[in-house]
């Protein structure tokens, strides 16, 4: 179920309280978390909910099919459905009576504070091993579905533009194959602001058992993706908690991109200087 009515979403509180005790014991802890916390479920990853339950990832898959969502994602769709006004699954602090300037100020507000909060969370170690291991690889892929693919294109493309054989894997079947042909001398990023998209995730996993250098870009707290990831870069988005993957995190994910290019072209100036450029040429021919 990737789409519920409002009543539907109200009743799934009530349904995991009454039928919660009757189920399986790792069921019911699942269930007992989810019934008793749900905004706090809103903002956590599977893996996250799997520690406070202790349980599984597949046993939560396992619950949310039972009560007829498809998957975790959906689950925290339908809760923030439930729990929030309508409006507020547009943007957190908005109401219907808003003008333009109000609507304006708030979303200006809630990406400025993401941009601050990733910056503050950046970790400067993380930042310069990823810098390494690009600078080392023969080949880098990047990976990304969905909203994250065009961040994903992006990173390529400006790597492109420095002279690295860096390419962006954006379909799902071709990720998995090429990440089976991955060695230790590529590395790859995958990104992806939730971390536990199943298809970058394989792909990662992929790479990382093939030997490749693994790089991720998601959000701050644990995450399936961070396992196969040798090195990890967290955003942080603050309207996430009713918005899952809204344009705040793009933002963020783009900010990391934009200072791991710029570092990468710091450490060899001369010859990023050289390739951009050779693209800049390139380019110009194309524009009147």
């Amino acid at each position: 179920m990737t789409a519920v009515d409002a009543a539907s979403a109200r009743e799934l509180l009530p349904r995991l309280r009454h039928l919660g005790p009757r189920l399986p014991p790792t069921a019911a802890r699942i269930a007992k978390v989810i019934a008793e916390r749900p905004e706090e479920v809103i903002r956590m990853s599977i893996t996250e909910l799997a520690e406070h339950a202790n349980a599984s990832e597949g046993s939560i898959v396992g619950l949310c099919r039972r009560f007829g969502v498809s998957g975790f994602q959906d689950l925290k769709i339908v809760l923030a459905r439930g729990l929030v006004d309508p409006v507020k699954t547009i943007q957190e602090d908005l109401h219907e009576d808003d003008d333009a300037a109000t609507v304006a100020d708030c979303v200006f507000a809630a990406h400025a504070a993401s941009l601050t909060d990733t910056r503050r969370m950046l970790d400067l170690h993380a930042l310069a091993t990823a810098v390494r291991i690009i600078r080392q690889a023969r080949r880098i892929e990047i990976y990304g579905i969905g909203s994250a693919a065009p961040v994903a294109e992006d990173l390529a493309y400006r790597l492109l533009q420095l002279g690295f054989d860096a390419r962006p894997v954006i379909d799902s079947h071709v990720q998995s194959v090429s990440a089976t042909m991955t060695d230790a001398r590529v590395a790859t990023v995958t990104v992806s602001h939730s971390g536990s998209t199943i298809e970058t995730v394989l792909a990662t996993r992929l790479a990382r058992a093939a030997g490749a250098r693994t790089i991720g870009i998601t959000r701050v707290g644990k995450s399936p993706l961070q396992r196969h990831c040798e090195v990890v870069l967290h955003t942080a988005a603050a309207e996430t908690r009713y918005r899952p993957e809204a344009m705040s995190s793009r933002l963020a994910q783009l900010a990391i991109v934009d200072t791991l290019v710029s570092c990468c072209a710091l450490s060899d100036p001369k010859k990023s200087a050289k390739n951009l450029e050779k693209s800049l040429r390139a380019i110009a021919a194309k524009r009147f």
